[in-house]
Formats: structure tokens, C-alpha cells, sequence
């Protein structure tokens, strides 16, 4: 069965590494359409990660995509990069923020 974004939302808290982040203090913003649309804001802060619902106005980072393109970046279907360059994500603030994003997570 597809995982839903909601579920790999909830895994995002258990495949953290503390020691990427190390002291960052940041709120990374999610806005998500399409079949699976929904806001989520993930909020790291002294080598933990907290996972919420909603917009969060303080964002350094916001990210929008289709659900299923942000599913199939996830679970490696699409290649981040060329999702970004055929538009298919948007980056706004921090984008430098997108790549550490990547390496402070572990799914699989």
C-alpha cells in the first residue's frame, strides 16, 4: 500500500540525525496541493524535531509542490533537483535550507 503524506510526515521525527542539525534552530514550512494537500511546518530546534499541522509564520524556508511529486522526491521516484528545475518544487527564503534539509533526514 502507497504511503500518504501525513504518514511520512510522522516518520520524519524518528529518521532525524541530531548531529546533522547540530544547533540549528529553524522552522522549515511545507505547503502541499493536489490530492494529498495540507500545510506542514517542521520545527527543529536544540537537536530535536517536532512535526505540526498548519502554517507557521516564521518559516526560513517554505517549500510548495504537488503531494504526490513532494512523495515521489521522498521515496526517491523523482530526483530533488530535477523536480526543482522542471518547477515541479518552489523554494522560498533559505534555500540553502533545502539541501541540509535533506541531509538531517534519514528515511528508509
Amino acid at each position: 500500500m502507497a504511503i500518504t503524506i501525513e504518514e511520512l510526515f510522522e516518520k520524519l521525527p524518528g529518521a532525524f540525525l541530531p548531529e546533522k542539525a547540530g544547533d540549528l534552530d529553524t522552522v522549515i514550512q511545507f505547503v502541499l496541493t493536489g490530492e494529498e494537500a495540507g500545510d506542514w511546518a517542521i520545527v527543529i530546534k536544540e537537536g530535536a524535531v517536532k512535526v505540526e499541522k498548519g502554517k507557521r509564520e516564521d518559516a526560513a524556508m517554505v517549500l510548495s509542490a504537488d503531494s504526490q511529486d513532494y512523495k515521489d522526491i521522498v521515496t526517491g521516484r523523482l530526483a530533488p533537483m530535477k523536480a526543482f528545475m522542471e518547477g515541479k518544487v518552489k523554494l522560498q527564503g533559505n534555500l540553502n535550507m533545502a539541501m541540509k534539509f535533506a541531509e538531517m533526514f534519514k528515511l528508509s
